[in-house]
């Protein structure tokens, strides 16, 4: 930590040092949007002249070091009206632009071969959706999700059928660091999947990272997602929502103080419960001696406050909270007779059953920018994230003693009482403080650290009855989590662009302590104007970990730390490829890359969520993998007609000591060929249609290759099969399944057809949109799962096989969006 720290203290004063000129001066400021004065995430600005430039950070912020003299400073965005700044420069200078929104994409006049950059900047392997784009693709159930928009690119794919989990690069779900406002999102799926957490109408941008990370980012081996929420609306009280089949929602935002703070608040509530009540009492009307009540939903309520203190200082409060609850209850009344020993119909007693799920995230971030000078920025944050669930049934029955002509009858007797629960979380204390410099258009240097406090709670599992109380828990972990980091993005020629970096991180726990230094590097090199050549190294660590063996996220996966048994995952990617841009209007992407995963978990054959047997500890194994490909896209980002076209060729392997006879394996979710194409269409101001078709391989399964009813080795029982006998067998025969190749068999290929179409109208209080959908347009059965059926023959043989079953079939949706 010491002599990282000396690095990046002298790397700073040289590059202070060699930037220093009584001949030069500093530009700086901030980029909003004129309406709403939203930042403008990424934005360019540069000379014309010399066409030195940059871009602004996270926040709007930018700083270009220029010579004394006379500047064309161009201002631009992809979406908005560039502005052009003439002046002589003779000191530093600040500069605060407000860019205009363009009426229509195709009318933006920006100097598009600046705004389209793809083959300049350092960065590769990394994909920004427009907002815009995204709420302009078909949704299924008329839903926006972010996350599955981010599945139509090259590397990314879903678990499932419908599911919004992110499989990047042959990584896991656990692999990927999701940031909300940079607080560490741990479980960003709600309805076991299908939906994501994410409330498009609150977010501002978002970029996902494959490969080629910069040396700021640190904690998951595979991915990084960074989701940064809106601001508020500075200038005048606005809102947007919609109303769906299943859900409805509702964002608000305005000035507190015009020009100074500003609030966002934004919820979003699904209603199937209510729309399911009418039927649920319809049938409790129908049976008096049987009532039952069933339902689930899921929330988010997103908030943010964002106060500007002056010039050189902002503060932001922001804060998310989301639950998932899935509810039952059976009612069931006893009267007489039977067991109850009494012939008439009078009320002798009743049975109940409770039960349900209930999971969800809070997270919590303080931020402060502050502008130190010119060409240095900072912020610091402070965050809390915490994510638990706890499922459970209990079950009670109670007898009535109706002879004491009390009304209602007083409860005698518990003849029964059960219940099981089981309780699980994590919870993550931070801070962190992190600085871009900028002392020339040649160099922007970004350095900082954080720390991070984590609580886990494995689980604790509760069974009790009348007689027995049993608990079985696995003791809560504290842990610290630390990182440092520098990068330098560096322009060594014109040609020749590279951002090389390093991160440090150490986890304590249990007096055990792990660090990896993490070196990164990538650079680009212009072939032409339009095209470069890219290449990128990374190496990543992980000491968080995700216990799971299903296909969507479900309340029982389980986030545990490493231990001094369990090591930290790490990754080492290589990535090359080509970027080129045609007419400032079309970009075009071609990326190879070969990465290696070491100390990947896996549960043990046999092991999961219910064996209460062994620790976590002790159902798990690690081992390593490997994951390389190619990948394709092509984008078209402006104009009335936009989309992309992607395609990935990839493999992915696993290979664990003690699976598969030791023997590599594909992963779960290695898919050989994966095509996606999206188009958006916009037919003037009223009409806009959209489209989007996916193909990928079948996903893999682990085949059974036989079937045996073993008897008991003492017991010489007969079993009835129909009609006939079969003889040598006990009355309950063990059945064992012989399994071949693990994920040796692969299902059918997966490929569906969406559309969209959204009719817009101006009204005189701001906008309102009609959308119809159809999800999976032509009805395709995709597999969802393999079953294997038994069936008997005329001469009492058993015949076996596999039984395909698909989720959705065609789904047709309808919405109601409003701006105001």
């Amino acid at each position: 930590m010491k002599y990282l720290f000396l690095i990046c203290l002298l790397i700073i004063l040289s590059l202070n040092a060699f930037a220093q000129s009584t001949s030069k001066y500093t530009i700086s400021g901030y980029m909003k949007d004129s309406q709403s004065s939203e930042s403008l995430i990424g934005a360019t600005v540069y000379n014309q002249a010399s066409l030195a430039g940059t871009s602004t950070n996270q926040y709007g912020f930018y700083s270009l070091t220029l010579p004394a003299g006379s500047v064309e400073l161009v201002y631009s965005y992809v979406g908005y009206n560039a502005q052009t700044c003439s002046f002589r420069l003779s000191r530093d200078t600040v500069i605060n632009i407000a860019l205009e929104g363009a009426l229509h994409l195709q009318e933006v006049e920006i100097t598009a071969d600046r705004t389209s950059r793809i083959q300049e900047t350092t960065q590769m392997s990394s994909v920004n959706v427009p907002i815009a784009q995204i709420k302009s693709l078909p949704a299924f159930l008329g839903e926006v999700d972010v996350l599955k928009t981010l599945q139509l690119m090259p590397g990314i794919q879903s678990g499932g059928e419908g599911t919004s989990g992110l499989y990047v690069r042959g990584g896991g779900p656990d692999q990927n660091l999701i940031l909300l406002d940079g607080v560490p999102v741990y479980n960003a799926s709600h309805l076991f999947g299908f939906f994501s957490v994410f409330n498009a109408d609150a977010i501002n941008n978002i970029e996902i990272l494959k490969g080629g990370f910069p040396a700021r980012y640190g904690g998951r081996i595979s991915s990084v997602l960074d989701i940064s929420m809106k601001e508020g609306n500075m200038q005048k009280f606005s809102g947007e929502g919609g109303i769906g089949i299943v859900s409805s929602k509702l964002t608000l935002e305005g000035p507190i103080w015009k020009d100074r703070t500003s609030f966002i608040v934004s919820g979003w509530r699904t209603y199937i419960d209510v729309l399911a009540a009418p039927f649920i009492a319809m049938a409790n009307n129908q049976n008096e001696n049987d009532k039952f009540k069933v339902g689930y939903y899921f929330y988010d309520l997103t908030t943010k406050i964002n106060h500007r203190i002056s010039a050189n200082d902002r503060i932001y409060l922001s804060a998310y909270m989301g639950d998932d609850k899935f509810y039952v209850r059976n009612e069931f009344i006893h009267r007489g007779g039977g067991y109850w020993q009494d012939d008439n119909n009078e009320v002798r007693g009743k049975s109940t059953m409770e039960g349900g799920l209930k999971w969800g995230n809070v997270t919590a971030a303080f931020r402060w920018n502050h502008i130190f000078t010119p060409k240095l920025f900072g912020n610091t944050t402070l965050t809390y994230s915490r994510y638990r669930f706890n499922t459970g049934t209990e079950v009670t029955e109670v007898r009535y003693d109706v002879d004491d002509d009390v009304s209602p009858p007083k409860p005698v007797t518990v003849r029964e009482y059960f219940s099981i629960q089981y309780n699980s979380g994590i919870q993550d204390w931070s801070g962190k403080i992190a600085f871009d410099y900028l002392p020339s258009p040649d160099h922007y240097v970004r350095f900082g650290g954080d720390a991070i406090y984590h609580t886990f709670n494995p689980g604790v599992f509760a069974i009790r009855d009348v007689t027995v109380k049993l608990e079985i828990s696995a003791s809560k972990l504290y842990a610290w989590e630390y990182s440092l980091y520098a990068e330098d993005d560096i322009k060594l020629t014109n040609r020749l662009k590279t951002n090389i970096g390093v991160h440090w991180s150490a986890f304590s726990v249990h007096g055990k302590f792990y660090n990896v230094l993490q070196p990164r590097v990538s650079s680009r090199y212009l072939i032409t104007p339009q095209l470069s050549a890219k290449a990128a190294y990374s190496r990543m660590a992980q000491y968080v970990h995700l216990l799971t063996n299903s296909t969507v996220g479900l309340p029982t996966d389980l986030w545990v730390p490493t231990t001094d048994v369990l090591r930290p995952q790490t990754s080492d990617q290589i990535a090359v490829g080509l970027a080129q841009n045609f007419r400032g209007n079309y970009e075009i992407s071609l990326e190879a890359y070969y990465k290696t995963l070491n100390n990947v978990m896996e549960y043990k054959e046999g092991a999961g969520f219910f064996d209460v047997s062994d620790t976590w500890e002790q159902k798990v194994l690690q081992g390593n993998g490997q994951s390389y490909g190619v990948e394709l896209f092509a984008q078209k980002k402006t104009g009335s007609f936009t989309g992309w076209l992607g395609y990935t060729l990839a493999w992915t392997n696993r290979k664990f000591d003690d699976l598969n006879d030791g023997r590599r394996f594909p992963y779960k979710y290695d898919r050989r060929h994966d095509v996606s194409i999206a188009v958006m269409k916009r037919f003037g101001k009223r009409i806009e249609m959209s489209g989007t078709w996916v193909f990928g391989t079948g996903s893999c399964v682990t085949p059974i290759v036989g079937i045996y009813d073993v008897a008991h080795p003492i017991s010489n029982q007969s079993i009835k099969y129909g009609s006939a006998y079969q003889y040598g067998w006990n009355a309950n025969p063990n059945r064992v399944y012989d399994y071949g190749e693990r994920n040796g068999y692969r299902m059918r290929a997966y490929h569906r057809l969406d559309l969209s179409i959204s009719f817009i109208k101006e009204k005189k209080w701001g906008e309102r949109r009609w959308i119809i959908g159809v999800f999976n347009a032509y009805n395709r059965k995709n597999p969802f799962f393999l079953d294997v059926e038994e069936k008997y023959l005329e001469n009492n043989a058993k015949q076996f096989k596999y039984v395909q079953y698909s989720l959705f079939p065609i789904i047709p949706s309808i919405s109601y969006n409003f701006k105001f």
